[in-house]
């Protein structure tokens, strides 16, 4: 399993990619894999303030649904579009093209509490 080391991490599973006072936000490999084959992401919360551990959207896989956490504090700024006609780019592609949420940061130095990817690894028992 790929843990990209400039990534930082959530307990929830989720991913954070920060680029100044901005920052990408997705689930981890571990979690799609977990989902199994992701058919919908739900996410209507642009323009919104959304506070560190609340739900920010739900994916929708083959056998479930599973709410996604906001891991730091933020104003979603923007869906990632391709996902409305390609959530499986969540499954192939979680880091990258199947990122879900850009957000403005409250605070950039949020991200630093957040775990890195040697201690998710060990959250997840890796």
């Amino acid at each position: 399993m790929n843990f990209p080391a400039e990534l930082k991490y959530t307990s929830d599973h989720e991913w954070v990619r920060v680029e100044g006072n901005e920052a990408y936000i997705g689930i981890t490999e571990f979690a799609q894999g977990e989902l199994g084959d992701i058919v919908y992401i739900d996410i209507n919360t642009v323009g919104q303030d959304v506070t560190k551990e609340s739900v920010f959207g739900t994916v929708e896989a083959v056998k479930t649904v599973s709410d996604l956490f906001m891991p730091v504090d933020g104003t979603v700024l923007e869906v990632n579009s391709k996902l409305d006609s390609q959530p499986e780019l969540v499954n192939s592609d979680p880091y990258g093209e199947g990122w879900m949420v850009k957000i403005s940061l409250k605070n950039a130095a949020d991200a630093e509490t957040l775990l890195d990817a040697d201690a998710y690894k060990g959250v997840i028992g890796h």
